[in-house]
């Protein structure tokens, strides 16, 4: 194909007519062996070693959503980075935060905001929030032989459903199967303590304020007690990565924001070490 292409200086027709307003099934036709799922990989025994992403949380409130990551990633027992980015705008309404093999989690992502620019390009509108949603299960899904050798991706995508006109919150596992979140969600290594967190403080009248405070209260629990999520670094300034989702689009908090809403969580924590105290009853 690229012989072709150098003989003679012009791409060839399918390039110029694309049958399919998916992307990943035109590369498919044309280089397969592109796409991340369908590489050779050597033979290996037992799990391979590489830098992997852990925490993701987001919190839905009245008006859109949040999702926000740590920004430690780990290999075995190591601290691989310590400014890892985690959360990746998807298009203009949506957005995934990734856990798990980082190199290629960060690949996939790419390749999904790729897609849905494709799709937007040859349809002439937007996929729905499902749509897309449902288009990253199957990038997992073909990412599976990779997923069996350890090499997997299982990230948090989140978004604003304007036909809903709310924000909505999608999980998936290593096999592409999807479910929607309710109120909020986590992944990775310390979505455990993190999800734990967000049950005793989410509440369904939050402002946007609130739940991006409520995303750095998980994440601050989530690295109190696992040690490859990463909390807020205030001597070398990193903080955690907060976007918010709205019916005005995507936004990342600056530095600024999210420094001061982490430096404001750690205050409080030096007069109570574990947290806001929920009600019993």
């Amino acid at each position: 194909m690229e012989a072709n292409t150098r003989s003679t200086g012009r791409l060839p027709a399918a390039f110029l007519t694309p049958g399919s307003s998916s992307f990943m099934d035109f590369v498919s036709v044309h280089q397969p062996e592109l796409l991340p799922g369908n590489r050779q990989l050597p033979p290996v025994k037992g799990v391979i070693e590489a830098p992997h992403g852990t925490t993701i949380v987001a919190a839905t409130f009245p008006g859109g959503v949040v999702l926000a990551g740590d920004r430690r990633a780990t290999m075995g027992n190591m601290i691989a980075q310590r400014d890892i980015e985690k959360v990746f705008p998807a298009d203009e309404y949506s957005a995934v935060g990734i856990a798990g093999t980082a190199g290629l989690a960060v690949e996939m992502v790419k390749l999904f905001q790729l897609e849905l620019e494709h799709f937007e390009k040859v349809e002439g509108a937007q996929l729905s929030l499902e749509g897309k949603a449902n288009r990253l299960s199957t990038m997992i899904r073909s990412n599976l032989g990779m997923a069996m050798q350890g090499l997997a991706v299982v990230p948090l995508f989140a978004g604003y459903d304007l036909d809903r006109e709310r924000g909505r919150i999608f999980s998936y596992d290593v096999t592409g199967g999807r479910s929607e979140e309710h109120h909020f969600a986590a992944t990775g290594s310390g979505s455990i303590f993190a999800r734990g967190a967000m049950k005793k403080l989410f509440r369904e009248d939050l402002t946007e304020e609130q739940a991006t405070t409520l995303v750095v209260q998980a994440l601050y629990d989530a690295a109190d007690d696992d040690s490859a999520t990463g909390g807020p670094d205030v001597a070398r300034r990193i903080y955690p990565i907060i976007t918010v989702i709205t019916e005005d689009g995507f936004r990342r908090l600056t530095e600024d924001e999210a420094s001061g809403i982490a430096r404001a969580v750690l205050q409080k924590r030096l007069e109570e070490p574990d947290g806001p105290r929920a009600a019993l009853l």
